[in-house]
């Protein structure tokens, strides 16, 4: 199974939004089923098969989530985010003040989930797979 070392030797490769389907279809090839990323803190909580899981400490102080979702404000930060406009630790941010309490990326149904404080779905975002070869 895979280690959280591995998982982030292969994130250190991201520079934007752009790269996210590239770094999805490596970690998929480590073993990882989906993650959850708690926006919190930036803790990450990794999942592969038969409940085998790993997890991440956090990487900043905590934030105030907004219990309020603001669904279209997040949804404009995460094409702003794509499109290369804005670093990890600034959607994080913009995550938190639209209320978004952690996503959740599957790397088998290539969603990544974004979920309020109280477990709703907020949006589901289709993680492009372009040209990637995607080993089931």
């Amino acid at each position: 199974m895979f280690t959280v070392q591995q998982i982030k030797a292969v994130h250190a490769t991201v520079k934007s939004g752009a790269d996210f389907p590239r770094y999805v279809q490596e970690i998929k090839a480590l073993g990882l089923v989906r993650y959850e990323f708690l926006v919190e803190d930036g803790r990450t909580v990794y999942y592969g098969n038969d409940n085998y899981s790993v997890e991440a400490p956090a990487i900043y102080p905590a934030k105030l989530i907004n219990p309020v979702p603001l669904t279209a404000q997040m949804e404009h930060n995460i094409r702003e985010h794509q499109a290369g406009k804005s670093d990890f630790l600034t959607i994080c941010a913009q995550a938190a003040a639209a209320g978004v309490h952690h996503w959740e990326v599957n790397a088998y149904t290539m969603l990544c989930s974004y979920y309020d404080v109280n477990g709703n779905r907020m949006i589901a975002e289709p993680i492009p797979q372009g040209d990637y070869i995607t080993k089931e």
